[in-house]
């Protein structure tokens, strides 16, 4: 009996620790123009934690490569979204990960999505209380790598330069 006495306090220790430990793994939320986001999914877990949480938030985006390449996972992603009667920019950001989930407010917008130079656009339609979602893939023919490098020289000239 007593040795069950001490177990019980440790069990919940073990227990608060876990927890502590799932909560740390989660992706932070950040800012963009006074919209909150957040950006996650290059794991399994990482991945199903978005899922989970994607109906609590205004808008989910996805980014991947086509199906013939289910394992690439989006680099650098420049996203943009604005106002799709009046243009106006609503909020600009950059995600290395296959979900975005933001926080935006009802209306209709035009999301830009930018990989290795090769934007995508589609339209959004948030609604309150109703989440709305937009999926990005680029064909899996375009040569990333070289696109990618074809940027890194203008970069590192402007650096020079400036």
């Amino acid at each position: 009996m007593k040795d069950f006495r001490y177990w019980r306090p440790l069990a919940v220790a073990a227990m608060l620790g876990a927890s502590w430990v799932a909560h740390a793994a989660n992706p932070p939320i950040r800012m963009a123009q006074g919209v909150e986001y957040m950006c996650g999914g290059k794991t399994p877990a990482e991945a199903a934690f978005m899922r989970m949480v994607a109906p609590r938030w205004a808008a989910t985006l996805e980014f991947g490569v086509s199906r013939d390449q289910s394992d690439a996972v989006p680099a650098e992603v420049l996203v943009r979204v604005r106002e799709r009667y009046t243009g106006k920019p609503v909020m600009e950001a950059t995600t290395a990960s296959p979900y975005m989930l933001a926080r935006l407010q009802p209306g209709a917008y035009e999301v830009q999505a930018t990989l290795a130079g090769i934007t995508l656009e589609q339209p959004l339609i948030v609604f309150n209380g109703v989440p709305a979602k937009a999926a990005f893939v680029w064909p899996s023919n375009i040569d990333f790598a070289a696109a990618a490098a074809g940027d890194a020289p203008q970069q590192q000239a402007a650096a020079r330069i400036e």
